[in-house]
């Protein structure tokens, strides 16, 4: 074996401590330009809206589901929505009953769990 210098060692030991070092460096923030905020602007509906609970096609009226104190005015005319788009009116003709409505179908087709609102 040869002798091995002490300084020898100690630069092996620099050289071993910078490549692990290296390894565990933090993650470098992008300097990516900072974006602007979205100015979109939502607006709550101001209605209350309901649900379908029940459809008769043959009586052509339906039970509508309500939020306790929501429900719609006996006479008032609301319309009715599946996936956003309108598939039917109504017209509230009552009795209301712990949360629930009738109302009679003046035009399109409904299905149970339909939307309700009033627009």
């Amino acid at each position: 074996m040869f002798p091995i210098n002490r300084s020898v060692l100690v630069l092996l030991a620099v050289i071993c401590l910078t490549i692990g070092c290296a390894k565990t460096k933090a993650p470098v923030a992008s300097k990516a330009a900072p974006t602007k905020p979205d100015k979109t602007v939502v607006t709550p509906a101001t209605g209350s809206s309901g649900r379908v609970a029940m459809v008769n096609k043959a009586s052509r009226f339906v039970v509508l589901s309500y939020a306790l104190g929501s429900e719609p005015a006996s006479g008032q005319k609301l319309n009715v929505y599946r996936n956003n788009l309108k598939v039917a009116e109504l017209k509230v003709t009552g009795p209301q009953s712990e949360g629930n409505t009738v109302a009679d179908i003046t035009t399109g087709e409904i299905q149970v769990d339909d939307e309700v609102r009033e627009d």
